[in-house]
């Protein structure tokens, strides 16, 4: 069964045992379960539905296999001819997450 689903600001279309990385869950450990309740499409073929905007009852269940972070974003900005440069860096949290189960 796939599902549509919408989680830290992001869509996926997702089936059972799918890896994602996502932005970090906060307050979250490595081996917890995350429910997943903004499901915006579920099923195959003639069972498939499409909720308005959400599925009412459904929700995917997702095991969080590492909390990580990303790799360095480095941002550079400079002037012409004034002699002003500005270098920053970013890293994003990140959670890798297993989808489990899909319940429509």
């Amino acid at each position: 069964m796939k599902a549509t689903i919408k989680t830290q600001g992001q869509q996926f279309v997702v089936t059972e045992g799918d890896i994602l990385t996502v932005n970090l869950y906060p307050g979250t450990e490595k081996g917890a379960a995350v429910e997943i309740n903004d499901v915006l499409s579920a099923g195959e073929g003639a069972d498939f539905r499409i909720g308005t905007p959400r599925l009412a009852g459904a929700k995917v269940t997702a095991r969080i296999l590492e909390n990580k972070r990303g790799d360095k974003v480095v941002v550079f900005k400079k002037k012409k001819r004034k002699g002003h440069e500005k270098k920053r860096g970013h890293r994003q949290e990140l959670s890798v997450i297993k989808i489990e189960t899909i319940t429509a």
